[in-house]
C-alpha cells in the first residue's frame, strides 16, 4: 500500500498507509485508543483528514484495507461492486464527495441510484471528514422502504421496535410490555425480544406466542426472537411461525466467525424464512444488528479502526435485503465508545452511513451503565436521529431493559421524538391504531384517555 503524508502548519505527518490514515482521520473514540490506532495528537487528525479529502475514490477499490483473499467480506464487497452506479462519482475525490452529497441536486433518487456503486470504506471515509449536520442532512436525503407486513422507512415516518424484555421470559411479564407499548403506538418496526434462556424451544414458544397476540389483534406488524441464526434454522423447521430471522452481525469474516455465522449461514436463513411466505406487503425477512467495536472486541479487525469495521457490516446486511438494520450504538460500553459525546457522534455516523449504503437503519439509543453518559445524552441522539430520518428506534418500558441491563429509549420517548419532529408510524399500522382507539386524532399522536374496548379483555387476563 502507498504512504501517505500531509502538512499542519510546519509540520509534516505521514501516515504508513491507507489502513493508518483512516484511522487516524477518525474522530476520538476509546476503541481506537485501546487499539493503538487513534491519532495522537488534534493536529495529526486534522492532517489525516486533509489528506483523507484529497484521497480519490479509486483507491478504495486498489487499495483494500483487509486484503481480498484473507477475509469473505472484502470478496463480498468487491465482486458485487455496481461498476455503473460508480462511474457517477468515480472522478471524485473523497472531499469532492462530501461537496456532492451535500449538492442541491443530489436527492433520494440520485442517492438511490448511486448506492450500489458505493463501498464501505468510500462511505466510512466521507462520514470522517464530516460535519454533524452534514451527517444529519445527507442521511435525510436518503430513502430506504421496505416491507413485510407493513411498509418502513417513507418520507414523514418513524418506526420503533417494541422490545417486551423479561429476566425469566415470563409470558405475562412480556404479554404486559407488549400492551403497553402498543398503548403508546409503539412496535410497527417490530416486536422483538430478546430471550432470557437461548435454546430453541425457548424461541418456539415465544414466537408462538408474539404470533397469537398479533393475530388476536389483527396487529399489521412482524415478531422477531433475538436469538442466533441457527436457532431460528431450527425453529423453523419445527413449524415456529417465524416472520424475521435475526442476527448479529460484523465487518470482516473473523469477526462474524467469532460470532458463529458466515454469509453461507446467513444465506440459509434468509431462505428458509421466505420459504414459509408470512409476509403480506413484502418479502424483507430479515433483521440485522451491529455496532462499533465489536470487531475489536473480537480481536479481527486487521488493524482497521472500528468505525471503517462497522461499515464493512453494511455490506454484509445489504447482501440480504433486510427489513431492519440497527447500531446498538452505546452497548458495548465504554471501551469503545467513551461517554456521549463519542455515542452520539457514532450514531449519527452509523445512520449516515447505512443510509447511503441504502439500508434501512435505525439505531438503538442507547448506553452501559458505566459509561459516561446519561439519558439527556440519548435525549439528543434520538432528536438527532429522528431529524436525519431514522428508520426506527427501540422502545422498552422506562426506558431500562432489566433482562440486558443496559439505558435505551422509553415507548413515551419515542413518542415524544413523533410528536416534536411530526413523524407518524408505518402507515398500517397507524390506521390500526387509529381503528383500535389507541389515538384519537388523525396526527396519530394524540394517545386516547381511556383504554380502548378491544383490550379489555387483554388487561383482565393479565391482572
Amino acid at each position: 500500500m502507498s504512504s501517505f503524508a500531509h502538512s499542519v502548519g510546519s509540520r509534516t505527518y505521514q501516515f504508513r498507509d491507507l489502513k493508518d490514515l483512516m484511522a487516524k482521520a477518525s474522530p476520538a473514540r476509546s476503541g481506537d485508543y485501546l487499539a493503538g490506532l487513534a491519532a495522537a495528537s488534534v493536529e495529526e487528525r486534522v492532517a489525516a483528514q486533509m489528506a483523507l479529502a484529497e484521497l480519490p475514490l479509486t483507491v478504495f477499490l486498489n487499495q483494500l484495507l483487509v486484503p481480498y483473499e484473507d477475509d469473505e467480506v472484502s470478496r463480498l464487497i468487491i465482486d458485487e461492486h455496481d461498476k455503473v452506479a460508480f462511474a457517477r462519482i468515480a472522478h471524485l475525490t473523497v472531499g469532492d464527495f462530501r461537496n456532492w452529497l451535500l449538492g442541491d441536486a443530489v436527492d433520494e433518487l440520485v442517492l438511490a441510484a448511486v448506492a450500489p456503486g458505493v463501498t464501505p470504506e468510500m462511505a466510512a471515509a466521507v462520514s470522517k471528514i464530516m460535519r454533524i449536520q452534514d451527517l444529519i442532512l445527507v442521511a435525510k436525503k436518503c430513502r430506504v422502504v421496505t416491507r413485510f407486513r407493513n411498509t418502513i422507512g417513507l418520507a414523514g415516518r418513524m418506526s420503533t421496535r417494541l422490545q417486551p424484555n423479561h429476566p425469566t421470559d415470563d409470558a405475562s411479564g412480556i404479554a404486559a410490555s407488549v400492551l403497553d407499548g402498543l398503548l403508546y403506538g409503539s412496535g410497527d418496526a417490530v416486536i422483538g425480544i430478546n430471550p432470557a434462556t437461548d435454546n430453541v424451544p425457548q424461541v418456539v414458544r415465544i414466537v408462538s406466542m408474539l404470533d397469537e397476540i398479533i393475530a388476536r389483534y389483527g396487529i399489521p406488524t412482524q415478531s422477531c426472537v433475538l436469538t442466533h441464526v441457527t436457532n431460528t434454522i431450527a425453529a423453523i423447521e419445527r413449524g415456529a411461525p417465524v416472520d424475521l430471522v435475526f442476527q448479529s452481525i460484523a465487518g470482516t469474516e473473523a469477526a462474524n466467525a467469532s460470532f458463529g455465522i458466515n454469509l453461507a449461514l446467513l444465506d440459509e436463513s434468509r431462505q428458509a424464512a421466505l420459504s414459509l411466505g408470512r409476509g403480506t406487503v413484502g418479502d424483507n425477512v430479515m433483521y440485522f444488528e451491529t455496532g462499533q467495536g465489536s470487531a475489536l472486541s473480537a480481536n479481527a479487525h486487521h488493524g482497521v479502526d472500528q468505525q471503517t469495521c462497522e461499515v464493512r457490516a453494511y455490506a454484509v446486511a445489504r447482501k440480504f435485503k433486510p427489513l431492519l438494520v440497527n447500531s446498538v450504538v452505546g452497548f458495548i460500553g465504554p471501551e469503545y465508545l467513551y461517554d456521549g459525546k463519542q455515542i452520539i457522534r457514532a450514531g449519527l455516523e452509523d445512520h449516515f452511513c447505512a443510509k447511503l449504503l441504502g439500508l434501512p437503519m435505525g439505531c438503538d439509543v442507547c448506553y452501559t451503565n458505566h459509561a459516561e453518559a446519561d439519558q439527556n445524552d440519548m435525549d439528543i441522539l434520538l432528536t438527532l436521529l429522528g431529524t436525519a430520518g431514522c428508520t426506527f428506534v427501540m422502545g422498552i418500558p422506562g426506558s431500562d431493559d432489566i433482562m440486558l441491563n443496559y439505558q435505551t429509549t422509553s415507548f413515551h420517548d419515542a413518542l415524544y421524538a413523533r410528536r416534536v419532529l411530526g413523524l407518524q408510524p408505518a402507515p398500517e399500522f397507524a390506521a390500526w391504531l387509529k381503528e383500535m382507539e389507541i389515538f384519537t386524532r388523525d396526527d396519530y399522536v394524540t394517545l386516547g384517555t381511556a383504554l380502548p374496548p378491544a383490550f379489555h379483555n387483554a388487561l383482565l387476563r393479565l391482572a
